[in-house]
Parts: C-alpha cells; sequence; structure tokens
C-alpha cells in the first residue's frame, strides 16, 4: 500500500490531517481538513502544526473547528491489498514426478505492480 500523506513542515515525520491553503488577495490562510488529492499549492500538515499554526503580520487565519481525523484508505490501497490476497490464495501448479523436471520448470515469482507473491518452497 502506499504510504500516507505525510506533514509538510521540514522534518515532520506525522500523517497529514489537514490542508493549508493561502488566500493571497484576503491576506488569510486557510486551515481545513484534508483535502482528497495533494495540489501544488496547498501543503498538507499534521494535527500538532495545523492546531498552532500563525500567520504573518496583518494577515487572518481561518481554521477548522472540528477534530482533524486521518483520512480512510484510498480504493486504489483497498484494491492493491485484494489483489494481493487473491494472488497469494492462487493454487501453486504441483510439481512434476522425480526425473520431469526439465518437463515443468520450477515456479517463477509473480509479480504486479508494486508487489509480488514468493510461491511456497515444498
Amino acid at each position: 500500500m502506499r504510504s500516507p500523506r505525510r506533514c509538510s513542515r521540514n522534518g515532520c515525520p506525522r500523517q497529514a490531517v489537514a490542508t493549508l491553503t493561502y488566500v493571497y488577495n484576503e491576506s488569510t490562510a486557510v486551515v481545513g481538513p484534508l483535502a482528497a488529492f495533494a495540489e501544488p499549492h496547498t501543503y498538507d500538515l499534521c494535527e500538532p502544526h495545523a492546531r498552532s499554526l500563525t500567520a504573518p503580520r496583518g494577515w487572518d487565519v481561518v481554521r477548522h473547528e472540528g477534530e482533524f481525523e486521518p483520512p480512510p484508505p484510498t480504493t486504489d490501497d483497498l484494491v492493491a491489498l485484494a489483489e494481493a490476497v487473491r494472488e497469494a490464495a492462487r493454487p501453486v501448479t504441483p510439481r512434476p514426478p522425480e526425473g520431469d523436471e526439465n518437463l515443468n520448470p520450477a515456479p517463477q515469482t509473480g509479480r504486479r505492480g508494486h508487489l509480488r507473491v514468493i510461491p511456497p518452497s515444498h
């Protein structure tokens, strides 16, 4: 699965739960729930950084009043997990009897995207 979005603050390893957007023509910084997609002119923040953000002098901060919750897993993550489980559950082809190794070579590892299934050794 893909790793969750991280806080944009330098050196912060926490998971992002809020999005910061600057509205320059109104001199306003808006901190709201995490946006569905990362966009070029927004910043993802963890909860401590979202709660403690200050704006430049003369600017206003509009902050989400509710709880910041981590985002649910994306469908891409769930699909990748389901495909990995399906791939691992596929039956392994039976081994040939002794002496017939050249007829059916050893099973190979399967690869789908960033996941790899390794057949069990007998």
